[in-house]
């Protein structure tokens, strides 16, 4: 039996993120799998249930106006989770490596 990841996968315009610099009030730089550097903020509905610190893999929807600069932090990865989604393709080493 196939164990299921219990993890949200990026749909659509969604993607995934390297945080690289805090800003404060829930702001921060995040390095975009399509190497953009995006200012992200956390979505205002889980803004106080999700904690991020630099170098946490996230997923992110860019804005519609602003879309290459701005975006919103929809998930945070647990480090446990990166592995599967080395595995299935979401997460390439260049995310990683090129802070």
């Amino acid at each position: 039996m196939t164990e299921v990841p219990r993890f949200r996968f990026p749909k659509n315009d969604e993607m995934l993120g390297y945080v690289t610099q805090m800003l404060g009030f829930g702001r921060m730089y995040v390095k975009c799998a399509d190497d953009k550097i995006r200012l992200c903020q956390v979505k205002g509905s889980i803004s106080r249930y999700l904690w991020i610190n630099e170098g946490d893999i996230v997923l992110i929807k860019p804005w519609q106006i602003e879309h290459e600069k701005k975006a919103d932090i929809l998930y945070k990865y647990n480090k446990n989770d990166w592995d599967s989604l080395k595995a299935r393709g979401f997460l390439k080493d260049n995310l990683l490596n090129g802070n």
